[in-house]
């Protein structure tokens, strides 16, 4: 299982992941739900060309299992070694919290020493 960031799931949907983030993907991925609104608010800010209702997007979502903003999660973004905007942070939680291993390229996150990371 690998939790997947904004910029991975972008990535995942329109084919353009990296050989070795390939690699690290197995059957099962788990996203917080913080990115299925980043992703809304990229679109809306046309920094990335629309996604959330393409067939693409569906299937990637298919396999996926979107995991809420709870309390412990809430209460683990204290925990961070690092700071950065706020969904950056409950994304980071979310994988300390349940302990799941992140794809992310944000190096702010992976400079991170408490977030299990998939890869460095």
């Amino acid at each position: 299982m690998v939790n997947l960031d904004t910029h991975i799931l972008v990535a995942t949907v329109k084919g353009t992941l990296r050989p070795n983030e390939e690699t690290v993907l197995d059957d099962f991925w788990v996203i917080s739900d913080i990115v299925l609104w980043e992703i809304a608010m990229l679109e809306r800010e046309g920094r990335i060309q629309p996604l959330l209702n393409t067939p693409s997007f569906r299937r990637v979502l298919d396999r996926t299992e979107v995991y809420p903003i709870d309390w412990m999660v809430a209460r683990t973004v204290r925990r961070l070694d690092y700071r950065s905007d706020p969904a950056d942070e409950i994304i980071g939680a979310t994988s300390l919290r349940w302990d799941i291993p992140l794809l992310t390229r944000d190096s702010r996150i992976l400079a991170s020493k408490v977030v299990p990371l998939a890869l460095r």
